[in-house]
């Protein structure tokens, strides 16, 4: 029933034709927390931290939310997308709630909703709002201590943003995604964030380019709203050990850098104990924003970035001779770290003392983004293989409702796995024609790998292969070495495909396979399905 509300391809159409009055948005956003029985007033009581950003800003409400329960403090967190389960959007204390408290709030608002029905609003919001809504009953009848909210998309009218009183506003790193609703520049889309600023309700940002800080800085002063630059993470450590992050990738200490202010300020501003004293910090050089304040961190602090788990963004599991590097990066900025994250992580693998490795990319991207500029910022990677499939976990979606996605067809995702396999062959031409794989440029990577030559399309390019499933790619991918995923007998024809067959031989003989998942949180939800059965339980 809940996926019947998937109509968020529509609903971003809808978005763009009444930009003229975006305002629209959120009125329809109030209509409906006042028809399920709540008063935007009574969001007052959760004492929210709301988080807006581009790139980081899930992480970065984990790192606050992990913090503030080493408090004893009774935490909501709501994100999205979920990764496996819808259940992971609306978490109590850092676990998804029950199978039995989601049911229940499900149908206890929707049933609420359908009675409220007229003639002039429709009945159902849709997908993302209703889970926005039922995520404020649950915190609300849960009696948390605070809610970490993260924003959709955008932040101005994003349907969160119908908070009027948060008690700290965040926002993470800049760039550019979601152009089409957006805006096509770095700068409109800093409008668009800096929208969840509130009168009087302190702001902290990360360092960003200058345009975009410049019109966070002004959206922040004609709301009357204190804003302030994050320190990097290197000024509190000064004085006291280094900070140790849960989560892998050097972009995560700007995040937790953020995430400590922000709970730092929370604690404040609720009065806690413990907080540790402030030291006014003296930059040596002029900021273009008033910075937040150095301090030491506690040891709650530091045990809760230690202690933060965030499945799905520079995550790693090691099964026998597969590693699997898990990252739902999905924007140029973001894609780049997660470039830098994995080619780290294979600097400091250990190398197989035999046989050789083998690199493998497992590849989509969804909506507006432009693929082919993602996938050649993935290139330096230096990959044996590059593997595209829909983010379906198998063919058949059949009693798997939380991965079905209503808004697209199979022939469109097929299609779209089809183009980036074509923009990669594209990127593998140019290459070699313009020598840029010449040995000299190549990273030092231990043993040789196997060579693919007679199925690559050129001497230096990288073989290709679309899968229809995520399912079927893993047991290509995999070829039964993984001690965990132990598919099912191939489908017939699965390896029927020269390169296909060929490339099954080299990767069951390689000591080791690296394999990278990127370009969807979606894609590597449904690839941690299949790893990791447990999450589905």
């Amino acid at each position: 029933m809940l996926n019947t509300l998937q109509t968020n391809a529509s609903y971003l159409e809808q978005v763009k034709r009444e930009r003229g009055d975006p305002q629209t948005q959120l009125e329809a956003m109030e209509v409906y927390l006042v028809r399920s029985g709540l008063q935007v007033e009574d969001l007052d009581q959760l004492n929210i931290i709301h988080v807006t950003g581009t790139k980081g800003k899930g992480s970065t409400c984990a790192f606050t939310e992990r913090i503030l329960r080493n408090y004893g403090l009774k935490t909501g967190f709501f994100s999205s997308p979920h990764l496996v389960q819808v259940r992971e959007r609306i978490r109590i204390d850092g676990l998804p709630i029950s199978p039995e408290l989601f049911t229940k709030h499900f149908w206890r608002l929707y049933h609420r909703l359908e009675k409220t029905k007229d003639d002039s609003c429709v009945s159902m919001p849709a997908y993302f709002r209703f889970l926005t809504l039922m995520a404020f009953h649950v915190f609300l009848q849960e009696k948390v201590d605070l809610a970490v909210v993260e924003v959709g998309i955008g932040g101005a009218y994003d349907c969160t943003n119908i908070i009027r009183k948060p008690v700290v506003c965040g926002v993470s790193s800049l760039g550019l995604d979601h152009v089409s609703l957006l805006g096509d520049t770095v700068e409109k889309i800093a409008w668009q964030k800096g929208g969840i600023f509130k009168h009087g309700v302190p702001a902290f940002t990360v360092l960003q380019p200058e345009g975009p800080l410049a019109v966070l800085r002004d959206r922040a002063q004609q709301i009357s709203c204190p804003l302030y630059l994050c320190p990097p993470l290197e000024a509190l450590e000064e004085g006291g050990p280094p900070l140790t992050l849960g989560l892998e990738g050097e972009h995560q200490r700007s995040n937790a850098a953020l995430a400590l202010q922000l709970a730092h300020c929370w604690l404040q501003r609720r009065d806690q104990q413990g907080i540790g004293k402030l030291r006014v910090s003296r930059p040596s050089v002029p900021w273009p924003l008033p910075l937040a304040p150095v301090f030491q961190p506690t040891s709650h602090m530091r045990h809760g970035l230690r202690d933060t788990e965030w499945p799905g963004r520079t995550q790693v599991l090691r099964r026998g001779p597969l590693t699997w590097y898990l990252d739902g990066a999905h924007t140029t900025s973001s894609v780049q770290a997660c470039v830098r994250w994995f080619r780290q992580a294979l600097r400091c693998s250990e190398r197989p003392s035999c046989g050789p490795e083998v690199r493998v990319l497992l590849f989509n991207s969804t909506g507006d983004r432009d693929p082919a500029a993602l996938l050649k910022l993935l290139q330096p990677c230096q990959f044996d293989y590059a593997v595209f499939c829909p983010n379906l976990t198998e063919v058949a979606s059949t009693g798997n409702a939380d991965q079905q996605n209503f808004t697209v067809t199979l022939d469109q995702v097929l299609l779209r796995c089809l183009e980036h396999q074509q923009h990669w062959s594209c990127l593998g031409e140019e290459q070699a024609s313009r020598g840029l794989w010449s040995p000299s440029s190549l990273e030092p990577r231990g043993p040789a790998p196997l060579q693919l030559v007679p199925h690559r399309p050129h001497p230096c390019g990288t073989s290709s292969l679309v899968f229809s499933c995520i399912s079927h790619a893993l047991q290509w991918i995999s070829q039964g070495r993984d001690p965990v995923f132990q598919a099912p007998s191939p489908p017939r024809g699965l390896l029927t495909h020269p390169m296909a067959s060929s490339g099954a031989s080299i990767l069951r003989e390689a000591a080791a396979v690296h394999v990278l998942v990127t370009g969807s949180l979606h894609l590597v939800g449904g690839v941690l399905k299949l790893l990791e059965p447990s999450l589905s339980q």
